[in-house]
């Protein structure tokens, strides 16, 4: 070999070996030479693409539909038709009076921006024939469900954008929620009031691609705020949500993505009454069936105050997660910080995930870990006192059984923690997984933890530490964990 083809071949060996470090990195989730990981650098490029889902810039007032903003009027019709207008000339941009605009549910069509000017309140009537159900995936199960107040639904390039406000209105739904509560739960059937007491969600995105929702405000979510299911490239942008006014809803979520991709989320506010960020991947035999993922999805630049999960993954957790990134993330009195949520029906795989950069003050839970998670709720047991012929769909779905059972079993693997703080918390860490698919091949690095007590973890593998400190009044209990490190005791 002569001198110039063994000086090519080592530049090319150089090169290949450059590229498979690099490949490793954005697999990983490390940061290339950019300082963003790949995850984060592809999907800026997509979102912060001056041409992504551009509308026509063509005004349709709703007012010239007869739309009023008197705080009495029912405005469903007169908005639908601004908005079909708008579709019907191709898209553009429907915008509603200052003042609050009372209305039912609305369709969003593709290439058609729902504009909220600052003044401008758009609020859920409280009347169910005002919101027809629509197929879509609830919980985890795909089922019937009432439409939301704004539908983006099986539609493309369809934006919700503007300083004004959504008004959910959902006093009105939470009671529907506690009226079959304690009869249900008498008759051993928990399981199944979060699907019988029909709730509206302010937004929702389904089955629908290039999609911006951003700077506005929700408050009183009737049930799940913002839900994304089945949909891709999805842009959420300084939203503030605030569920706990006027009373303590159950199951308002702040934001939820439900097996879709390419979604990211920044500089949101949730202040909400059950998870905050949540990701979803549907749920035991019927989310298995559907068998699609959460993938490439980021959220970062944050906050969060009240709630029960900062980031929560699951329990939906069937279709698997994969390729998440979260960051940025400051929570305040939130009530878990970095949660999954999941069960032995559930099954599922959830990998390459990177925690990062997160801040958690009076957060009682910063890790909290249940695989085994509300079993009232996740393991229903037959109603025998109903004929089988009088059980909707939904409760067939939910009672059919896996099989083969090990098909039941989550997995959650390659998760890295890292540059995160908690104080004031309550328990350091807690994580409850099975022995059959322990929790492995866990991260952590600059880690630091001030709480009452130390936790405990059950069925871990393979965790390493590298500058994790934990400060408690009580050790943390290992039981059945091989190759599992600990942090140094302060």
């Amino acid at each position: 070999m002569s001198t110039i083809s063994l000086k090519k071949w080592m530049g090319l060996v150089v090169v290949a070996l450059l590229s498979f470090i690099l490949f490793c990195q954005s697999q990983s989730g490390e940061p290339g030479s950019s300082g963003k990981s790949e995850l984060v650098t592809q999907l800026e490029s997509v979102f912060y693409d001056a041409n992504f889902g551009q509308v026509p810039q063509t005004v349709f007032a709703a007012v010239d539909y007869g739309a009023v903003a008197d705080g009495e009027t029912i405005n469903t019709k007169q908005i639908q038709s601004a908005i079909d207008a708008a579709s019907a000339a191709g898209g553009g941009i429907v915008t509603l009076p200052v003042g609050t605009v009372f209305s039912g549910a609305l369709f969003l069509k593709s290439n058609v921006e729902l504009r909220l000017d600052e003044g401008v309140v758009l609020k859920a009537v409280n009347k169910d024939e005002e919101f027809p159900d629509k197929w879509t995936r609830i919980a985890g199960i795909e089922m019937d469900w009432p439409a939301a107040l704004i539908n983006i639904y099986q539609v493309e390039n369809a934006h919700v954008t503007g300083k004004g406000m959504i008004d959910g209105n959902g006093e009105f739904w939470w009671n529907k929620f506690f009226t079959l509560l304690e009869p249900y739960t008498k008759q051993n059937m928990r399981w199944a009031v979060d699907y019988d007491a029909k709730r509206v969600r302010p937004i929702v995105v389904y089955e629908s691609k290039n999609v911006r929702l951003t700077d506005f405000t929700v408050k009183r979510s009737g049930f799940w705020t913002v839900t994304m299911t089945y949909s891709e490239r999805v842009y959420v942008k300084g939203l503030v949500i605030r569920n706990n006014i006027g009373g303590h809803g159950p199951s308002t979520d702040g934001i939820d993505i439900d097996s879709s991709q390419d979604i990211l989320v920044e500089d949101c506010d949730i202040d909400c009454n059950d998870d905050n960020f949540c990701l979803k991947a549907g749920r035991d035999a019927d989310g298995l069936r559907v068998n699609r993922p959460a993938e490439n999805i980021v959220v970062r630049n944050c906050i969060t105050g009240k709630g029960h999960g900062l980031i929560t993954l699951g329990s939906e957790t069937s279709g698997g997660m994969h390729n998440i990134e979260v960051y940025g993330l400051d929570a305040r009195g939130t009530n878990n910080g970095i949660r999954f949520k999941s069960a032995k029906v559930r099954g599922g795989v959830i990998s390459n995930v990177w925690f990062h950069d997160i801040k958690m003050d009076s957060v009682k839970n910063p890790f909290h870990w249940e695989l085994n998670w509300f079993p009232e709720y996740s393991y229903p047991p037959r109603p025998e006192h109903i004929p089988e012929p009088e059980w909707p769909a939904h409760w067939k779905a939910m009672l059919t059984k896996v099989d083969p059972p090990e098909r039941g079993i989550p997995e959650f693997y390659d998760i890295q923690i890292s540059d995160v703080t908690a104080t004031n918390a309550g328990i350091g860490i807690y994580a409850n997984a099975y022995e059959e698919k322990p929790i492995r091949d866990v991260v952590w690095e600059h880690v630091s933890i001030d709480a009452q007590n130390g936790g405990k973890i059950t069925n871990a593998v393979n965790w390493k530490m590298d500058d994790v400190s934990l400060r408690a009044r009580t050790p943390i209990q290992v039981v059945s964990c091989k190759n599992v490190e600990l942090p140094e005791e302060k």
